[in-house]
């Protein structure tokens, strides 16, 4: 959250969500207002009652908010003692505030809106520190809430691990359906609110384990059940139960903040040194007296003994490992001459940086970056071809008619290939991890590693069972969830790649998918009902140049977007979600991404028209702003958007039988989400212009809040947090 112009009111908690910065937003602005209020030496009549207003507005509200603060306290009895004192105090800073302000009968006259400067200042910190604190502490109920559903699980995962009957398995299978689905709901809504994205990332890692071992488990454990005594479909069994407690144990070391796990621990890029490289030799610039290239001189044989991952591969060709070797062979010359530079100007006393220091700078840099370049090259070309090897599934192919065959001997040979593949594969991703370009992504391809190298082995258990029981149907089905998942992980690393080559290109490399498990109850009957199915390439070819115009098109919103100053506006964050599904569905027009099937696309679809009809909310605060004609233009555009977002809701919901309907159904839903874009993009620039100057001198009428910032699940149960509400 961005430190307010004057005066102090740093509340000294570290805040990592966004629902509880947002929550805090407006209540900073008006305190700041207050504040600043008294910097000229005679204020308006007008400007005097607008301060008293808003101290008599801030008081009520802290009152609403403490009252409700309290009733939580009430309700968890841990938090009874932490929650009461914050409550008090900022009851006691609200009351303060408003007899601060309230500077009785008003007159044009009036050298001051309120005389006691210092003493607003305090109060005002006070009340952000406690409110804060009482934020905080409700939104450690919600962690509390993520604990306890994460134990539920655990308890039913315990007791699923160990059925002995179809009939109880299938009881408490529902049962565990059932809590999964309400973890997904709470740790989605915490991924959203994550501030660090770091966090975020290994939050939506986890969270994708969790949705695909879900499957995974069934098939596996009816296997097992099917077929007791076999060896092969006890360990693929023990292996999806003991990845998913992994995973829990992940998301709730993210949400507790837990030290020491393994989710928190960064892998060793080869981008990190390099800016880390980068930073230390241009730090040489500020006081060449005062700094060292030892440091960086360190830090780059560290950087260039990380290309043995690439240099050592027995995979990496000849001519690219001796390019490999030449780029690193450079650096360390230029490193070399770095110093020599620097002990020049240490000789002559420099206190600036001389032009033989500045030119040997600007060359160490432009050589890890040609370092950075080459390896990238050798990741992606590498990553091009595993691909296309891959595209054919020949291995899974081959497991799966050998298994129904009953061949042992053939699955055994197919396992091989497939293990080598998989190899190739994991060492693969580790080149990208090292090339990935920002964090999120790094932990993206630490991601994409651990699932190859874990759902390998579960293919060939899964092709041993079938071998050893040809006619058993469960055991075919087993073997194809595991196919499919690999499948998946194979279009997920194309995604990724695209992603990798976009930061490359100096292109945004934050956009990543919408990362949410199903929500129950969001999505109508008919749509639960349908049969998932995937286009074939005709289809994909007759949707193609609409998804291209998605493209295209959420990329133009990214870039307007980028124009807006206050990146945590709620106009910016919806946009760029909109934009965010609308290229999803481009991905799914060309087979890859996210969305694997016609049921995952209708679900974006229906999810992107609720994020649209939320920015709709957003603008159309906006529109209050203007007047006359102007107003009425805009607020026509956002009727016309919160239009097609309801089309492509109803559309989304429409049931479709057969496969041309269903065909009809997603070109729909493509062109009415197209439709959704541009009307965006023709609505955000006037907007951007008029949020630009929405900055009254005076202080702002207090709002109603309920209609301007983020409302998360704790903040639901708050009813008077958003401070500002007007009476």
């Amino acid at each position: 959250m961005a430190s307010p112009p004057s005066g102090n009111l740093d509340s000294g908690l570290e805040i990592k969500t966004r629902s509880v910065e947002q929550t805090l937003i407006p209540l900073v602005s008006q305190i700041t207002t207050l504040i600043n209020h008294k910097d000229g030496p005679r204020k308006s009549e007008r400007t005097s009652a607008a301060v008293q207003r808003v101290g008599q507005a801030v008081s009520a509200a802290v009152g609403r908010f403490v009252a409700v603060g309290e009733a939580i306290a009430l309700e968890n009895h841990e938090l009874k003692d932490e929650m009461g004192r914050a409550c008090f105090e900022a009851r006691r800073a609200g009351d303060a505030i408003a007899q601060l302000t309230d500077v009785g009968p008003v007159h044009a006259t009036s050298p001051t809106v309120f005389a006691d400067r210092t003493g607003m200042v305090k109060a005002a910190r006070l009340l952000l520190s406690s409110v804060t604190k009482v934020l905080v502490l409700a939104d450690r109920i919600v962690i509390k809430q993520i604990v306890a559903s994460r134990n539920k699980v655990l308890v039913t995962l315990d007791h699923l691990e160990r059925v002995s009957t179809f009939q109880e398995f299938v009881q408490i299978f529902s049962q565990f359906g059932n809590e999964m689905v309400d973890f997904a709901h709470l740790t989605g809504d915490r991924q959203n609110d994550l501030k660090d994205e770091k966090k975020k990332a290994r939050m939506a890692a986890a969270r994708a384990v969790l949705e695909k071992c879900t499957m995974m488990l069934l098939t596996a454990s009816k296997t097992c059940l099917r077929h007791p005594d076999c060896e092969s479909a006890r360990i693929n069994k023990d292996a999806v139960f003991q990845r998913m407690r992994c995973a829990l144990e992940q998301v709730v070391d993210i949400v507790t903040e837990a030290h020491g796990c393994a989710g928190d621990v960064s892998p060793a890029g080869i981008y990190g040194a390099v800016k880390e490289y980068k930073m230390s030799v241009e730090g040489l610039r500020d006081n060449p007296l005062a700094s060292s290239p030892d440091g960086a001189g360190r830090q780059l044989e560290a950087l260039v003994e990380r290309t043995e991952d690439f240099t050592d591969s027995p995979y990496t060709g000849h001519e690219q490992r001796q390019a490999i070797l030449g780029v690193c062979q450079a650096a360390r010359e230029d490193g070399r001459r770095l110093l020599h530079a620097w002990t020049q100007a240490q000789s002559v006393q420099a206190k600036e940086t001389t032009e033989e220091l500045e030119v040997a700078i600007a060359k160490s840099c432009q050589s890890v970056n040609e370092l950075t370049r080459e390896l990238h090259v050798a990741a992606a070309g590498r990553t091009a071809e595993l691909l296309r090897v891959n595209a054919e599934h020949s291995p899974l192919r081959a497991l799966k008619a050998a298994g129904a065959e009953g061949d042992l001997e053939a699955v055994a040979r197919h396992s091989r290939t497939l293990t080598e593949q998989k190899e190739q594969l994991v060492e693969n991703c580790r080149l990208l991890c090292h090339v990935s370009g920002t964090e999120p992504l790094e932990i993206a391809c630490v991601h994409a590693e651990e699932t190859f190298h874990v759902v390998g082995p579960q293919i060939i258990s899964a092709a041993q069972t079938l071998a050893l029981h040809p006619s058993s149907k469960i055991a075919k089905e087993n073997l194809e969830v595991f196919c499919e998942a690999w499948e998946s992980q194979l279009g997920d690393v194309a995604l990724l790649l695209r992603e990798i080559d976009d930061v490359a290109e100096g292109k945004r490399g934050d956009k990543r998918g919408y990362l949410s498990l199903p929500r129950s109850g969001k999505l109508s009957s008919n749509v639960k009902n349908a049969k998932p199915v995937k286009l074939d390439a005709e289809e994909q070819s007759g949707v193609a140049k609409a998804g291209l115009e998605l493209r295209l098109l959420s990329s133009d919103v990214d870039a307007e977007l980028e124009k807006w100053e206050e990146q945590e506006q709620r106009v910016v964050r919806h946009g760029q979600s909109v934009a965010s599904m609308a290229y999803n569905m481009y991905l799914f027009t060309r087979g890859e991404g996210l969305l694997k099937t016609t049921l995952d696309l209708f679900h974006q679809a229906e999810v992107l028209s609720e994020e649209g009809l939320q920015l709709c909310s957003s603008l159309q605060v906006l529109c209050t702003q203007l007047i006359g004609e102007e107003k009425s233009a805009l607020t026509s555009e956002v009727e016309k958007l919160a239009a097609a977002c309801q089309q492509l809701q109803a559309g989304a919901r429409t049931p479709a039988q057969g496969k041309s309907a269903t065909f009809q159904k997603v070109d729909s839903a493509v062109q009415t989400t197209r439709a959704v874009l541009t009307l965006v993009l023709n609505i955000l620039p006037a907007c951007s212009k008029l949020n630009a100057k929405s900055t009254p001198d005076d202080p702002a009428p207090v709002r109603d809040g309920g209609g301007d910032y983020a409302v998360k699940p704790f903040e639901q149960r708050l009813a008077g947090l958003n401070l500002l509400e007007s009476n």
